[in-house]
């Protein structure tokens, strides 16, 4: 896929989480015909008796959608551009739902695809008996910071990043996903391929490990605390920068570089500090974050997953030891109860199974 946008088609934007609504509620107030879908209608009645999203912040407006509904089929069939933004651990399930209508004409992008979401939805995909030709991308972070005033159904819109990487499987689809991409929105830049933009994943070095030191104060019901402010403090941020470093190396042995957590702050938000705390401490658009209220949040559910799990799993390709990684996966399997290690990406989740380090670097390439 790389013609251009035209007014007449839709774009669809598939999840009514905060990120979902942030993306349909700003490409609609860009003036895009946008079809929102979620697995659940009731959670799009507010959408629907509002006309669209409200969004509040560093955006502001009611962005008035052409459609809103709980339709899959209707859905993919009115948009050859389908905008995934469900929490990763959701991507397969995704890819199975829209498999059935699914034409060479397609583009799923994925946002963002954490570590390995496009690799596993095109073998999902494959799994089904659906075309090489429907192209599959994903985007290394999310386009907003925004969080979801549920009392009165709005997204409160912290931030829009200044540049979101995306790579498509395979890598010589990435120009025209991007030259479609831009002409919705100018952030989108491509990376050599989606071994780029899955290892680039920041989100599951920033938002797993501080949630499980802070346990404690997680559970405790009557103290609420700001996520990055207050719970990554100077001796957890050198914790990550850790964390941060074995991501980094693994990916280096892949022959992949990627950019350390504190170059990402700065590339995403112009957030600058010699260590990864005052790095976040100077990014305002962490001002407002509060940290989760239970241990049953996407920051461990998701990110641990579909995270810091395929990290590991590449890193066995390459023999790159990730204590800490491990680490942190035991921790959340011994504090939540859940076997993250047999739920998340594996190498066979993600295609990967029997390859070596060569062979999957050829393999997102051609």
């Amino acid at each position: 896929m790389g013609g251009r946008v035209s007014s007449d088609d839709r774009v669809a934007v598939l999840g009514a989480g905060a990120c979902g609504l942030a993306l349909a509620g700003h490409l609609a107030l860009l003036g895009q015909r946008v079809t929102l879908y979620n697995r659940s209608g009731e959670r799009l009645q507010p959408l629907r008796n509002a006309g669209g999203v409200r969004l509040r912040g560093a955006i502001s407006g009611l962005g008035v959608l052409a459609e809103i509904t709980a339709d899959v089929r209707r859905t993919v069939v009115s948009a050859p551009l389908l905008l995934v933004a469900v929490p990763a651990y959701a991507h397969r399930d995704v890819a199975v739902a829209i498999a059935p209508w699914l034409t060479a004409d397609h583009c799923v992008v994925l946002l963002p695809g954490r570590t390995g979401g496009a690799l596993e939805v095109r073998a999902a995909l494959t799994a089904v008996g659906v075309s090489s030709k429907v192209t599959v991308a994903e985007t290394q972070t999310v386009l907003h910071t925004c969080r979801v005033d549920e009392t009165q159904f709005a997204v409160d819109l912290h931030a829009v990043k200044r540049t979101v990487a995306v790579a498509a499987l395979p890598a010589d689809r990435t120009a025209a996903v991007v030259s479609t991409l831009a002409q919705l929105l100018p952030q989108f830049e491509a990376a050599p391929d989606v071994l780029h933009t899955s290892l680039g994943n920041v989100g599951c070095i920033l938002h797993p490990a501080p949630t499980l030191l802070n346990t404690g104060w997680v559970e405790t019901l009557r103290t609420q605390f700001l996520h990055y402010y207050e719970g990554i403090t100077q001796s957890v941020g050198r914790v990550l920068e850790r964390l941060d470093a074995e991501r980094v190396a693994m990916a280096r042995a892949l022959g992949v570089q990627v950019p350390t957590a504190i170059q990402w702050l700065d590339d995403a938000y112009g957030a600058r500090g010699d260590t990864l705390y005052d790095a976040i401490q100077s990014n305002p658009a962490y001002r407002r974050i509060a940290a989760p209220s239970s241990l049953h949040h996407r920051f461990l559910m998701e990110d641990i997953p579909t995270g810091l799990v395929p990290l590991t799993e590449l890193a066995s390709l390459v023999g790159v030891p990730c204590p800490l990684t491990e680490l942190f996966i035991e921790l959340g399997r011994a504090a939540c109860g859940v076997d993250f290690r047999r739920c998340g990406r594996t190498l066979e989740r993600m295609g990967l199974a029997g390859m070596s380090a060569e062979a999957v670097r050829a393999h997102v390439r051609t």
